[in-house]
Order: C-alpha cells, then structure tokens, then sequence
C-alpha cells in the first residue's frame, strides 16, 4: 500500500521508530513537568537546563570517573534532583503563593544562567557518548532493522512513566501528594511534613529530566544546547495533553512523537511545526487540553 504512494515500507517504519524515540523522550520530560506543575503550582522553565545537566553528568561521570552508561543511569537523576532539592528550598519555596508568573520568570533565569555555565565551559559543539557494550547491535524484524538501545529507550521510558502514574494515581503516597496541593494544613494536621513532601516531589521531577538526558546521551550528542531545542516542545505536548494531568503528559508525548515522525514521510516541510499546529487547534477546541479538566 505504501508503495503504491511512493514511500518504502522501510522509510515510514524507520520515521514511526524516530517518532517513538522523540516521544519518549517528550513523555519523560513532560511528565516531569507535570509532577512539577500538578503538585507544586510552579511553570519549571528550567527543565530542559536541567535535562541537558543530566546528559552531562553521565558524561563527566565517564570522562573523570570512569563509571558507564548504567551507572550513570543512577547518578544522574540523584546529582540532578539533588540540585533541584537545593534550588526549591533557596528559592522557588519562596513563590508557591504568587503569581505562576513569577515562577516561569524566575526558572527561566535560572535555565539561562545554567545553559551559560556549561556554554563557556564546554563550548557549543557537541560531545559523544558511546552506547553500552550491552546495548549494541540492532535486531532484524522483517519489516524494519531496530537498534537495541533504541528499543531500550523506548521500553525505559513507557515503564517509567507507567510506574510514575500508578505511584501518583493509585497509591496511598499519590493521594497525601494530590490531598497537600489542595489542603497543606489538613494534611499537616495528620503528622505529615508537606513542606519535605514538596521538596522531594520537586526532586523527583527533576530527576525524570535528569534520566531523559542521560538516555538521549548515547543518540544526541551531549551539548549545552540540548535542553533549549527541546524544552519549547514539550511545553506544547504539556498543555496539549492538560496541564497537571499525568496520563495527559504521557499519552500525548508518545501520539506526538508518532504524528512527528509520520508528518516527515507525507510532509517533510510541516515537521518542524506539525505540533504546534495541534496546540493550536486543541487550544481552540478545548483550552484545558486533551485530558485537562475545566476549572
């Protein structure tokens, strides 16, 4: 059927496979996003700074430390949270009660002066990050030949943002989160710390960014300008879906991703705008997006 269009069976599954991976990585990183937004009220700019944080940690950790991609996997989101841990509690806990506006404002400034920070150390050029020796390779399966790490990246992500919804959505944990964003004090009264709460869901967040950057070492070249290409995106992909709805950020980021790619085979030129033509239309048809709800 597709030949009959004139596209190569293997031309349209090698851009769907494309798509899936840039969805992948659209899905973690709104998903991190909206935790952020959902329980903390606060529009995190800095999440693709602290995406591209992530991908150099696991280089740094092999260039200075000599500890792999599997190590890294660990690391990165722990150095990152931990920063992120640092920068909630010495400034953003200072905005929960303003305007959103103040917050975007504020960790847009803070994504600039980290995407400087590691500008004029590093240089703009990209740095490579070799894939592990275990993740090599690449597996025939008829219709297409898929790389091994890339079905890795695919299956990580979809179990982590699987696991982050069931944690969030249908655990006693998820309900104290949900129950702080809309009545701190009864939470507090029943001996729960809302305040660490808040901290470490701000960690958690910005721990996902941290393993999307390490996962996208290996395929994008680690680059200080990784985070900016890819943060104006995925704040579409967040309102598409619904701002603070986790399956939204999911679902979304994966059909996004998909659409992307299968925009590159019928209509290469759109590619690069497809998506926001979407935001554009879900924002007229039902501002509160895919899986928002109305306030």
């Amino acid at each position: 059927m597709f030949e009959l269009l004139g596209i190569p069976p293997q031309a349209l599954f090698g851009q769907l496979l494309i798509g899936l991976i840039n969805g992948s990585f659209y899905a973690l990183l709104s998903l991190g996003l909206t935790v952020i937004f959902g329980l903390l009220n606060i529009i995190n700019f800095c999440h693709g700074a602290l995406y591209m944080m992530g991908a150099f940690v696991a280089w740094l950790a092999l260039q200075h430390f000599g500890l792999g991609y599997w190590a890294a996997l660990f690391i990165a989101p722990v150095v990152v949270g931990a920063f992120g841990i640092v920068l909630e509690r010495t400034m953003l806990r200072r905005l929960y009660k303003l305007d959103h506006l103040y917050g975007l404002l504020l960790t847009f400034g803070i994504a600039l002066i980290v995407e400087g920070v590691f500008r004029n150390e590093f240089g703009a050029s990209g740095l490579p990050y070799v894939i592990p020796d275990s993740l090599t390779g690449a597996r025939n399966l008829g219709f297409m030949v898929l790389p091994n790490y890339r079905a890795w990246v695919i299956a990580l992500s979809l179990f982590v943002c699987l696991a982050t919804w069931y944690v969030i959505e249908r655990t006693k944990l998820g309900a104290y989160l949900r129950a702080a964003t809309e009545n701190p004090t009864l939470v507090q009264a029943f001996g729960i710390n809302v305040p660490r709460m808040i901290t470490l869901t701000y960690g958690f967040g910005v721990g996902l960014a941290a393993l999307a950057g390490v996962l996208a070492a290996p395929i994008y070249q680690v680059s200080p300008l990784m985070g900016s290409n890819l943060i104006i995106v995925v704040f579409a992909v967040v309102v598409i879906g619904g701002m603070g709805s986790i399956m939204g950020s999911i679902v979304t980021g994966f059909l996004l991703g998909l659409i992307e790619g299968l925009t590159k085979v019928f209509y290469p030129e759109a590619s690069a705008t497809v998506i926001f033509v979407i935001l554009a239309l879900v924002l007229l048809w039902r501002p509160q997006g895919l899986f928002g709800r109305r306030s």
